[in-house]
C-alpha cells in the first residue's frame, strides 16, 4: 500500500511540473517576445534571415560547426542568404539558436 501510494505521488508531482514548465510564469513570454523579435527560414537555396524591431547579427554555422557567414540585418528589413542545399544552425547574437534546412 506504501508503495503504490509513493507511485501515485511521485506521478501526480511529475504531471503539475509538466503543466507548468516555468515556474516564474513569465520565463515563456520572455523567449516568445525575443523570437518574434528576429526570424529565419529556410528556402530553396537560401537562408532568409529578418529582424524585425532592432538592428541584428545573425550567425551562420554549418551542421559541422564551421562558421559560414555573419549578417547584420536592419530594423524592419529581411536579408536573403544564398547557401548549399543542407542543415545549418543560424545564431541570433546572444539571444537563440535555430536549425534550419535548405533545400
Amino acid at each position: 500500500m506504501k508503495r503504490a501510494l509513493s507511485i501515485l505521488l511521485i506521478s501526480v508531482a511529475l504531471s503539475a511540473a509538466a503543466v507548468n514548465p516555468w515556474p516564474d510564469g513569465q520565463a515563456q513570454q520572455r523567449i516568445e517576445i525575443q523570437a518574434s523579435s528576429a526570424n529565419a527560414a529556410g528556402e530553396q537555396g537560401r537562408i532568409t534571415l529578418t529582424a524585425a524591431q532592432s538592428d541584428a547579427v545573425f550567425s551562420i554555422y554549418s551542421i559541422t560547426g564551421q562558421l559560414m557567414r555573419t549578417v547584420r540585418v536592419s530594423a524592419g528589413t529581411s536579408v536573403s542568404v544564398e547557401v548549399p542545399r543542407g542543415f545549418y544552425v543560424v545564431k541570433l547574437a546572444g539571444q537563440w539558436s535555430r536549425k534550419v534546412v535548405v533545400k
